[in-house]
């Protein structure tokens, strides 16, 4: 059972999004803190008290806001009646739109997440999320399929949000066709790996991984 979050967890709940956004202007630190209490009504002392003090801290939890926002746009209902594909293409594209207002503080986060000392956390941050999202679209894999479909879906979202990042396009419609080939591949590979357990055929996951990460646009 999930413990009851603490007023201060609430709180960074409430600014986590709010401080991404405004990050944009401010950058990754006080100022964004201070401008998005400013913005919801929370009070400056409790929002620095509530708020990580890094910024590798705020990002993370920018990202855990992300994660929070998405599955609250989705009750369980609506995505048991998509197919998978759809569940995880619709997951995917919600998480770019929550993320539109703060596009060019993600291009900073990124670069905060790439720099030596976060390399950990931001590998954590990809999995965690990658993780969260096959569990919004039902999957229940413990086995070996657990980790390569977490890894994969995990390629697929790096790759589409760096396309995302430089997308000029109106309606971002080039990173939307992007990302319908990254997802296209995962369902190649789901299905490869359906015949390579009825075969027994060795099939090289890393090779795959590495097309999903760095494809051919």
């Amino acid at each position: 059972m999930e413990r009851p979050a603490s007023p201060l967890e609430l709180i960074r709940r409430q600014l986590a999004l709010a401080v991404g956004e405004n990050a944009v202007f401010d950058g990754w630190g006080t100022k964004a803190v201070e401008s998005a209490a400013a913005q919801l009504g929370v009070e400056r002392s409790k929002a620095l008290l509530a708020m990580p003090k890094t910024k590798a801290g705020l990002v993370e939890a920018y990202i855990q806001g992300l994660d929070r926002a998405m599955e609250e746009r989705f009750p369980p209902s609506e995505l048991a009646a998509m197919k998978i594909r759809q569940r995880i293409r619709t997951l995917v594209w919600t998480r770019l739109e929550i993320m539109g207002p703060a596009r060019e503080a993600v291009r900073s986060a990124l670069a905060v997440l790439a720099m030596p000392q976060n390399l950990a956390l931001g590998a954590r941050l990809g999995w965690r999320s990658a993780d969260h999202m096959w569990r919004l679209a039902g999957d229940t894999a413990t086995d070996f399929n657990h980790y390569t479909k977490r890894a994969t879906l995990g390629a697929v979202y790096a790759s589409t949000l760096l396309a995302w990042l430089d997308d000029g396009s109106e309606g971002w419609t080039d990173s939307a066709a992007f990302l319908d080939r990254r997802i296209d591949d995962v369902m190649r590979f789901e299905k490869w790996k359906a015949e390579w357990r009825r075969s027994g055929d060795r099939l090289s996951v890393t090779r795959f991984l590495g097309r999903l990460r760095y494809p051919p646009r």
